[in-house]
């Protein structure tokens, strides 16, 4: 679980990836430390290479909405967002957690491919709709933001 120690950390990964929007330093402080429950950090040699940020959706407490996946470059394509996103629903405190939703630009595919192989590992349904479109922003050039909806996830202790 990060601390808010791990925030400026995380600002610096995200600052380095291209395709995901940097949100203030602050933004990352704050968290890392009231959000750690529902998010992650992955470390190697003291260096942090691997985040998640997710929330428990405010009108849908069954809901982790996963709001940015990072992963350094140096890890990509070794199935870390996956074991991250595993791990956080092994959490105890997510134990009823029944859904995973996210959004996502038709250009990620990184991300398209994590949260449909998600939906597959866990023997369940990705379905993608129309979310945010680019005239929601208040910039042009964003891209329209699609909803993946990954669930329900079957747990044992609701069997």
């Amino acid at each position: 679980m990060p601390t808010k120690g791990d925030g400026a950390a995380v600002w610096d990964l995200i600052h380095q990836i291209d395709n995901l929007d940097l949100n203030s330093s602050y933004s990352y402080l704050l968290w890392c430390d009231m959000f750690s429950e529902t998010s992650i950090i992955v470390e190697e040699e003291g260096e942090v290479v691997g985040f998640i940020s997710g929330f428990i959706h405010p009108n849908k407490p069954n809901t982790l909405f996963v709001w940015q996946v990072a992963v350094d470059t140096s890890q990509r394509g070794k199935g870390l967002a996956t074991r991250m996103l595993f791990e956080l629903l092994e959490r105890k405190q997510l134990a009823e957690i029944q859904f995973v939703e996210a959004t996502v630009t038709p250009s990620n595919l990184p991300s398209q491919y994590l949260f449909m192989g998600l939906a597959k590992k866990l023997n369940t349904e990705c379905v993608v709709g129309n979310y945010y479109t680019s005239v929601d922003f208040p910039r042009t050039g964003h891209e329209d933001e699609q909803l993946y909806k990954i669930g329900p996830i079957p747990r044992e202790n609701n069997k």
